[in-house]
Formats: C-alpha cells, structure tokens, sequence
C-alpha cells in the first residue's frame, strides 16, 4: 500500500447541512465528542499502509487546516511523503477559486499528482464515514485486469432520492451502468465514492475531462466510459458500517447511534483505531447533582445537570437542574441552571441562560449557530 496515495476531496454540495457547515467544510464537522469527519478517512488510510495523503479543500477551510496541521497525529509528518493540504488553486482563466466538481479540483492539482511517487492512487470523498481496511481491496484491484476499482454499499439506508450514484453490478463484479441523482433509485448498490486506479489513467480522465469542459468524474467521465467506450470497472461491496451526513436529521442519527455499543465497536476496532488531533485537558468532572445516562462525555467538560441520550464535546459546562436529551452539544458550550435541551445540535461557544427551554423534534433538531446565545 505505500505504492498507493490517497486524495481526499472535500468540496461536495454543504447547504443541505444548514448552518452547521456556515464556518466549516463537511469533513471538519465535529463527531462523536472528540472527532471529525475527516479523521475517519485519513486513519483508514494510513492503517492500511499509505504514506502520501492529500486534501483538497474549497472553502471554509480554515477549521480544516487547523485541525490536520502537519498530520502529527496521523504520523504523517515525516520527510517522505507525508499529508499535503491544497488549498483552493485561483486561475483567473479557468476559476475563481470555487471547484465546479472533481475534476476540476484535481486538474488544479495535477502537479501534486505528477510529482508523487506512488504508482496508484486511491481517491474518496470527504462526505459519508467510514472505517476500512484498502488492503484487500487493493489486492483484488491488483489481481484483476480492470481499469477502475469503485466501492459501493448495499445498506438501504444509504440511498437517496435525486442524489448519489447508483451501480448495476454484474455477477462478475463488473459494472453495467452507473445512474446519477436519479428521482427514484433502480439499483441497489450506492456508490461510496471511493475509486481506484492506476495514476496514469487518472491523469489520464483529468485531462480529457477538463479538455471537455466536464466536471464530476464519476457523472460526467466514468459513467460515459461504461457505457460508451467499454472501460472495464469493478464494483468492490464494503460491508462494514457507514453513514452519508448529507441532512442534520442523518448528522444527529449518526452521533445517536454511536452511543449503541457495539456500533461504537464497529467504527472504532482495535486493529483500526481513529486518530485525531489532540487537545491536552483534565478529565471530565461530573459534580455532586450530576446525572449521565448512556452518553459521551469528552474531557474538560464539567457536569452539575442531567445529560442523557446525548454527545458533549470538550469544554462543555452543564449548570445546576439542567437537563439535556438527545442533544449534541459541540466545544466550549455553556448551559446554565435550569435549562431543558431536547433534540438540539449546538455549535461551538454556544450559551444558553439559565431557565431557558429549547425543544426541537428527531426529525428536525433545533441547531443554534457557533458563538450563539439564548438569553
């Protein structure tokens, strides 16, 4: 795997996350108390053996600069290879600094691709979480005579109405046809976003898509070369867990499912842990009228209330009488005596006055923006 690097591009479609991604791209998001989005993909790849990651960022991408610093916490720092952030590539005659798609993100990077070493290149996006090991995939890639390896999932949960691609996968593991953001999905098996290939022929795509003036590889290069031109693509099924976060519904069902066990257990195995960046702080203090049922805690976080059902990111302070349900509340957040959260997502900095309630449904939480106060 060290002849493979990875390409993490992070420019997808963000408004269907409402404020939550005003002041930060998708893959900055904040996950299960002490994560990112990001930490998934960047940790699958360096726990399966890559050395050379790359992310290609669009906007609001300060937060994930900040975040990955020089890939420390990924041991992604060393003089070889190593993690590469790219930012937005500004060519007066081509863009204004904003990716049409991916492949006008990585026509803007092809000397990154150029100047690295590595034979094959693996490249995802930065949108549905996920834990795996490439290693197998790889191999099979490796072994088979096709020119594109995608990953796709069969998990119902997964498919979506006008959005995503769908495969039409042949007993072989051969791809018949690929249809994009259709009304009602015919096929199965969702595209993960997730290909290999042979650089070469990457440049390859690259090149001829922005010839063309095309811009998703998938919907506009990939799909016609199935169809028209015979490319031989292989479908690899990834069984284990994984979560689109394309709504603030599916943003607070994955954060509520990973307080489940043994889902817990799934995206964070032993032989596969999850690296992030670290923050040096106490433990989490848990005060004489505190009361936490079957939720996450992270450290630096002080407790005086009743917390249940719920994520607390670092920092968060929960005042005297407070009760918070279902809830998700990001760094730093302060809720005073007396106030009732439910079915809320509250960025970072977040105050709330004592006394105050604030209910929002399953399907519809209440999201209050970063630095927001309700007096």
């Amino acid at each position: 795997m060290k002849n493979v690097m990875g390409v993490i591009y992070t420019g997808e479609k963000d408004d269907f996350l409402r404020d939550l991604t005003k002041v930060r791209a998708i893959a900055a998001m904040p996950v299960c108390g002490r994560y990112r989005v990001i930490d998934f993909i960047v940790s699958s790849m360096v726990n399966s053996g890559m050395r050379n990651v790359g992310v290609i960022m669009q906007k609001n991408y300060q937060s994930l600069m900040d975040h990955l610093g020089s890939g420390k916490e990924w041991d992604l720092h060393g003089k070889n290879d190593g993690l590469f952030i790219l930012p937005p590539f500004l060519n007066a005659d081509e863009n204004n600094g904003v990716y049409k798609g991916s492949i006008d993100a990585l026509h803007s990077n092809i000397n990154y691709l150029r100047r690295s070493r590595q034979e094959y290149v693996l490249l995802s996006n930065s949108l549905i979480v996920y834990n795996a090991n490439f290693t197998d995939a790889f191999d099979k890639f490796k072994a088979s005579d096709a020119d594109i390896m995608m990953f796709y999932t069969r998990n119902p949960a997964m498919q979506r109405a006008n959005y995503g691609a769908y495969l039409d996968v042949a007993e072989d593991g051969m791809i018949r046809d690929v249809e994009v953001d259709p009304t009602k999905p015919k096929y199965e098996n969702t595209s993960m976003d997730v290909f290999i290939m042979k650089k070469s022929l990457l440049l390859e795509l690259v090149d001829t898509g922005a010839a063309h003036r095309y811009h998703e590889l998938l919907g506009d290069i990939i799909l016609r070369s199935v169809r028209d031109n015979g490319m031989k693509v292989m479908g690899y099924e990834y069984t284990d867990l994984c979560y689109r976060l394309d709504s603030v519904e599916n943003y607070l069902k994955f954060n509520m499912d990973c307080l489940d066990p043994e889902i817990r257990h799934q995206l964070f195995p032993e032989d596969r842990p999850v690296y992030t960046k670290v923050r040096d702080q106490l433990a989490a203090r848990y005060m004489e009228n505190a009361n936490v049922i079957n939720s996450m805690v992270a450290d630096g976080s002080m407790i005086n209330g009743t917390v249940e059902h719920s994520v607390l990111f670092r920092g968060v302070k929960i005042g005297k009488g407070a009760h918070v349900k279902n809830c998700i509340i990001m760094q730093d957040g302060v809720i005073e005596d007396g106030v009732y959260l439910e079915n809320c997502i509250l960025d970072k900095n977040v105050f709330i006055k004592a006394g105050e309630k604030v209910i929002g449904t399953k399907y519809y939480p209440v999201c209050v923006d970063k630095g927001g106060k309700i007096l």
